[in-house]
């Protein structure tokens, strides 16, 4: 258990939050929301103890034991993959090390004999004896392969790194554990690993996501930065979202009477709890709504980007063919081979690979910026696309403003140019910023703003939800469920993949699987996991 009293963050004069007042329980697990800045990442740093709170304080029950997923992923590169994870648990590495220390002598004292008895104790007490096996097991449930379990951290990859420290987070069942953005650089089976690990402890958990899918799929509680105060729901994130926004309805309806009001949020929570009893992540432990109240649910303050994705011309009925398809990796390694498909009018098709270099590939060939190494690709007369890729830092090694940049893309005026920054939450002030200094999150709405402005009845979306906080993808989602159009794109996020494919085109390095269903079927169906493992083995 965390209890938080009384704290209160500030940097210079601009106050983060003050009196905030929590207390985080055993069995619960906390998904914190909040607008980027809002202070997510800070909060979880002052209740560590990385950051001292200006003030207030932090405490947790007397040997209870917090573990916290690290960011730096450079600091364990003297280490093994095995050790590093190991040292999660502190006092389980500490005694490992003096009774090393202790057998390595060439002589032992009566003294050290005794020491080295109580050592023993103690590490069988903490489950010494399984420690290594119950970390390699973490290891590849996170995709690491036994091969490199001892190896050197300096030796593996970025991606594989990120792996390594959430296993060494999540090792030796922490009492409280505190995770930000954990999903980072996991593909999706992983991720639906980490939901199920995580929905079944019995520990108090913190996680900061951007993940809706899996703030939904983990989170009993929600706790909500919003200018200022730290506010503690009931529910996950979906809850805490449509129950805001009607009551935000509600709030701009002056004429309905309060018994009306009631009424209506009495009903929606009747039917959340309706489906959270369905969902297939729930444990009867969980009981997310039982103490829930009318008056908890308020309008939130947030403010969502304004995307509106538009058509100049109706397509005709011949979208895209592509036929025998193939792409290499620059060492050789096939990304993928014999890929044949033909997009039907209105699809909206979600490309999925275990390599994820192996969709920026397909998306690069049929934008015409790379070479197949093999097959054709055919786009109908009447199609016009909008392309957002991977990697956009080619578009923003400038010194211009964002008027200037926006209006290479677009043949509308000064004010026009303006408007689109504006729905994008571009600010007076910030529209005289050069691109070249904005941040991830402000490039990539940049990029939409771009987007927008083609009124093309395709959309191409490389892994869309990188860099933007939960608002932003919220917005893109809700529109991208309603365009009328085509879209052909890559995700992560499950939730957005979901909501808006209706079709899923897996590529492999032996061909395709191509199915007309929804992505949660597409996970749990048998047949589909079979041809799988064929096909990347």
């Amino acid at each position: 258990m965390i209890t938080v009293t009384n704290l209160a963050i500030q940097f210079g004069k601009k106050t983060l939050y003050k009196d905030v007042n929590l207390k985080f329980t055993s069995g619960n697990i906390y998904g914190i929301i909040g607008a980027n800045g809002a202070g997510k990442s800070t909060l979880l740093r002052a209740i560590s103890g990385e950051l001292e709170p200006n003030k207030g304080s932090v405490e947790m029950l007397p040997g209870e034991r917090m573990s916290v997923l690290e960011q730096d992923h450079f600091k364990y590169d003297e280490f093994t993959v095995m050790n590093t994870v190991l040292m999660g648990h502190q006092p389980l590495w500490q005694n490992m090390k003096e009774r090393e220390a202790l057998y390595a002598k060439e002589e032992m004292t009566e003294e050290d004999g005794v020491r080295a008895a109580d050592l023993e104790m103690a590490f069988a007490e903490m489950n010494g004896w399984e420690a290594e096996s119950e970390a390699a097991q973490l290891l590849q449930n996170l995709g690491i392969k036994e091969e490199q379990h001892y190896a050197q951290m300096s030796d593996i990859s970025n991606n594989e790194k990120v792996r390594v420290m959430l296993a060494k987070a999540l090792f030796g069942h922490p009492d409280n554990l505190l995770l930000d953005e954990p999903t980072n650089d996991l593909d999706l089976d992983t991720v639906q690993w980490l939901e199920e690990y995580l929905s079944n402890l019995e520990q108090c958990v913190l996680v900061v996501s951007h993940d809706r899918h899996f703030l939904d799929a983990v989170s009993t509680q929600t706790v909500d930065i919003d200018f200022g105060k730290v506010t503690l729901f009931s529910g996950n994130y979906s809850f805490w979202y449509e129950s805001s926004q009607l009551a935000l309805r509600q709030a701009q309806n002056q004429k309905m009477k309060a018994e009306e009001k009631k009424k209506q949020l009495e009903e929606f929570i009747r039917r959340f709890s309706a489906n959270v009893a369905k969902s297939k992540q729930t444990t009867s432990r969980k009981k997310m709504l039982e103490k829930l109240n009318v008056e908890e649910i308020t309008p939130s303050t947030r403010k969502y980007p304004g995307i509106i994705f538009s058509m100049e011309r109706e397509p005709g009925t011949q979208i895209l063919e592509v036929e025998g398809l193939k792409a290499l990796d620059a060492d050789g390694t096939v990304l993928f081979d014999n890929v044949s498909f033909t997009i039907e009018k209105g699809q909206k098709t979600v490309f999925l690979s275990h390599n994820p270099k192996a969709m920026t590939a397909l998306f690069e060939i049929i934008n015409g910026n790379r070479e197949a190494d093999a097959g054709t690709y055919k786009w109908g007369v009447t199609i016009t696309t909008a392309y957002l890729p991977l990697d956009n830092t080619e578009f923003f090694k400038s010194e211009m403003n964002l008027v200037d940049w926006l209006s290479q893309y677009g043949t509308g005026n000064e004010v026009m140019m303006k408007s689109f920054l504006g729905r994008m939450l571009f600010k007076d002030e910030d529209i005289q910023k050069k691109v070249c200094v904005l941040s991830g999150g402000e490039k990539m709405r940049c990029m939409i703003a771009r987007m927008q402005l083609k009124n093309a009845n395709c959309l191409i979306l490389d892994t869309p939800t990188n860099h933007l906080d939960l608002e932003s993808i919220q917005a893109f989602n809700n529109n991208l469920i309603s365009f009328k159009g085509n879209i052909l794109f890559a995700s992560h996020d499950h939730e957005f993949i979901n909501t808006v494919a209706d079709r899923i085109i897996e590529l492999t390095p032996k061909g395709t699987i191509d199915k007309l269903m929804s992505y949660d079927d597409y996970i749990y169906d048998e047949s589909i996991k079979e041809k799988k493992a064929e096909l990347y083995a």
